[in-house]
């Protein structure tokens, strides 16, 4: 793995990031509609919580 240029950029993910989003690929291939529409709530949800908390962390810094 490169530790140089675009591999450190924050929008791009680690060899162990893209190894858990394809676990998580996996996994919510079997996943009903309603299993799925409920998935992308909670996710959606906890980057909101996310984004608060670093928000928050920011600006008490």
């Amino acid at each position: 793995m490169s530790t140089t240029g675009k591999d450190n950029m924050p929008g791009n993910l680690s060899m162990e990031q893209q190894f858990k989003l394809k676990v998580v690929q996996d996994q919510v291939k079997g996943l009903s509609l309603e299993q799925a529409q409920e998935y992308v709530v909670e996710v959606m949800r906890q980057m909101m919580v996310k984004d608060n908390l670093v928000k928050h962390l920011l600006k008490n810094a």
